[in-house]
């Protein structure tokens, strides 16, 4: 992922965006289960992908995204809509394979737009925070990922 404007020198940004790239290998998996029509591995490579997604989601919706919400208020918001629209499709998976027999193409959407969010939280969310957040932003985004803890990236 992205390495030019330097943000991932700050170990916050460095976390998300390992969580980032582990989405993404993953988004991989999930895409070739449903070409090869695997429905049960595509939904445990969801569940892989809730399990990072969960807390990742809470440290930008609770630390990030608040200190960039006064500056960037609709971004803020989209990228929050975006959130609750891939984890609705995410979480159709938690128990089990969705029986839906639409949910497979559902989920290829949904994996599609979160590649495209991941994509910009590394180009704008990202960098705008390093040039934007205060001490004590960072100190909030730290506080947030203690609390909400963060899921084994390179299981599964």
């Amino acid at each position: 992922m992205c390495e030019y404007c330097g943000c991932q020198a700050l170990a916050a940004i460095a976390e998300l965006t390992a969580e980032h790239d582990a989405v993404v290998a993953m988004i991989g998996e999930a895409r070739a289960a449903v070409a090869r029509a695997e429905p049960e591995r595509a939904a445990a490579v969801a569940r892989r992908i809730a399990a990072v997604l969960g807390p990742h989601t809470v440290v930008e919706e609770d630390g990030l995204f608040p200190a960039l919400a006064d500056d960037f208020p609709d971004h803020v918001d989209g990228l929050r809509d975006e959130h609750r629209r891939i984890g609705a499709v995410l979480d159709e998976a938690t128990d089990a394979t969705p029986s839906d027999p639409t949910w497979p193409e559902r989920l290829l959407r949904a994996l599609h737009l979160l590649r495209d969010h991941i994509l910009k939280e590394q180009d704008g969310v990202f960098p705008a925070a390093l040039a934007g957040l205060r001490p004590s932003d960072w100190d909030r985004v730290e506080r947030v990922r203690l609390r909400a803890g963060s899921a084994p990236i390179g299981v599964g």
